[in-house]
């Protein structure tokens, strides 16, 4: 079965889909220039949530990186998730 986020959001992904919050970007640049809300970009990277049942190859807790225009985007109680296939998922940060 799919395991479900430890916050109080109730969500729970079907099959081989997984939920994932977006990693914490910075608010300025590698040069120290501070951006707006408006000209940030999404990050390619996140954690995940939870996870369907037929996901076998991450867990949640585990940090991704996924492609920029992959998955569905939806914003719940004021916060950004992404909702992937498990086979958009390039690869796991630091494990």
């Amino acid at each position: 079965m799919g395991e479900a986020t430890k916050t109080t959001l109730k969500f729970r992904p079907l099959k081989e889909r997984v939920f994932v919050s977006y990693a914490e970007e910075s608010d300025k640049t590698a040069g120290g220039i501070y951006l707006p809300d408006t000209a940030k970009e999404k990050p390619q990277k996140g954690k995940i949530e939870a996870i369907g049942s037929e996901v076998k190859d991450v867990k949640v807790g585990d940090l991704i990186l996924f492609d920029k225009y992959s998955g569905s985007k939806i914003t719940i109680d004021g916060s950004d998730y992404l909702i992937l296939k498990e086979e958009d998922i390039l690869g796991i940060l630091g494990s």
